[in-house]
């Protein structure tokens, strides 16, 4: 059936665009805040504020926009967000000040939000769990992709006209995509005309029988209260307090090699997200093979802390430079399908859709600690700190997986023995 299946083709391409434009967004703010500088007059820790003020806001609207995808719509939830964020990508390109950019930057959070727990919540309805590694790692790539794709874009644009344009124009993509995201996109497979009845017949079985086991709760704070979503919680702060630490300041590092053009920092950028986009695939499909998510969120962060922190230590020309930011961005993303299937194998849709909305509200503050203290630290100490520190950032979150395995294995034996 999955050899076969249009909802491969359909959905997670139109998902996969749709959220590189949100990505771009998100990100791009770290290659245009030098060039604000002199018209705003930002300082190191405003820079690093700017980057993460966007994950307090980020948090709002997770678990609402969870529930509303589950109860209501996931179309409609992402469609209507799309709008919003666009205006406010836009709205950028007019900041005169750092206080407006931090409100500006705060609501683009808010508005982005929804979306990611609201597409996991859709894909959870169109994937089985035997697929759904890598239905989440395939849509999730879009990640390193959007990093590849508009690092350089955003470099060649800021060559060619001035930071408010880039916003400008950036931002308008989020707006055109919105209809594509409206025709295409069903919510579930009983409303879509374009799967075949044995497709469908074979989605809806599946996932019901895949569901009679699990437990039911009493309501959401079931799952919020659920031991191992409290780890997820804690082990997805500690992750992005790493990963978008690291993400956010590659181009600061690559541009200290040398006095490159703002273009070839942002292909040279590329690379180490080109190498996370292969491990991203390649993981998540041994994760549905043998369905161990935990050791396939552990091993790769334990890979990326041995990137960021060795290379502080054993790399000191650009090239091995280089060869550490791509082990690192390898560690970095690589656990993402396997972790985000975690949720939806121990919990039923209506709360493993809350319970993935406070993973990603709580675990995205690391989102602002990260950038920020990278930041930090660079101004009152050095960049080689923080970057040791986002390692053992990585490594914790390692540890926190493997102990959620060992406490899954135990209880199972449990109740295996009683």
């Amino acid at each position: 059936m999955e050899s076969t299946s249009k909802r491969w083709s359909r959905i997670i391409p139109v998902a996969f665009v749709m959220y590189m434009t949100a990505y771009m967004d998100r990100i791009n703010v770290a290659m245009i805040l030098p060039y604000m500088t002199k018209s705003i007059h930002l300082s190191s820790a405003d820079m690093g504020l700017a980057a993460g003020i966007f994950f307090i806001g980020y948090m709002i609207l997770q678990i609402p926009g969870a529930i509303l995808a589950n109860k209501w719509s996931a179309k409609k939830v992402v469609f209507i967000l799309m709008i919003l964020w666009s205006a406010m990508a836009m709205a950028t390109g007019l900041v005169k000040n750092a206080t407006q950019l931090f409100i500006i930057r705060f609501l683009l959070g808010v508005f982005e939000g929804g979306v990611w727990p609201a597409v996991l919540v859709l894909l959870a309805t169109w994937f089985p769990a035997k697929e759904r590694a890598r239905a989440n790692a395939f849509w999730m790539i879009n990640l390193p992709l959007s990093a590849i794709v508009m690092a350089p874009i955003t470099g060649w644009l800021l060559s060619i006209t001035n930071w408010r344009m880039v916003f400008f124009i950036e931002g308008l993509l989020p707006l055109l995509w919105a209809a594509v995201w409206w025709i295409t996109i069903d919510d579930k497979p009983s409303r879509a005309r374009w799967i075949s009845e044995a497709e469908r017949e074979y989605i809806i079985k599946t996932i019901e029988q895949e569901n009679i086991n699990k437990p039911k709760g009493t309501g959401y704070l079931s799952a919020f209260t659920n031991k191992t979503v409290l780890l997820l919680v804690t082990a997805y702060f500690f992750w992005m307090s790493g990963f978008y630490g690291y993400t956010m300041w590659v181009p600061s590092v690559v541009k200290s090699f040398e006095n490159f053009t703002s273009f070839v920092v942002g292909l040279i950028s590329a690379v180490p997200f080109a190498f996370a986009m292969i491990g991203m695939a390649i993981n998540s499909s041994w994760s549905d093979k043998n369905q161990q998510r935990e050791i396939h969120v552990a091993i790769p962060l334990i890979i990326g802390a041995f990137g960021l922190i060795g290379g502080q230590f054993l790399a000191h020309t650009p090239f091995t430079k280089m060869i550490f930011l791509i082990i690192a961005a390898i560690g970095a993303y690589s656990p993402y399908g396997p972790f985000w299937a975690i949720p939806t194998d121990i919990l039923r849709p209506e709360l493993a859709a809350a319970a993935m909305g406070l993973i990603n509200a709580i675990g995205n503050l690391g989102g602002f600690l990260g950038p920020y203290i990278v930041g930090w630290i660079k101004g009152n100490y050095s960049g080689f700190l923080g970057f040791i520190v986002l390692g053992v950032f990585l490594l914790v979150t390692a540890i926190i997986a493997l102990g959620l395995r060992y406490m899954n294995h135990a209880s199972v034996k449990h109740s295996s023995v009683g």
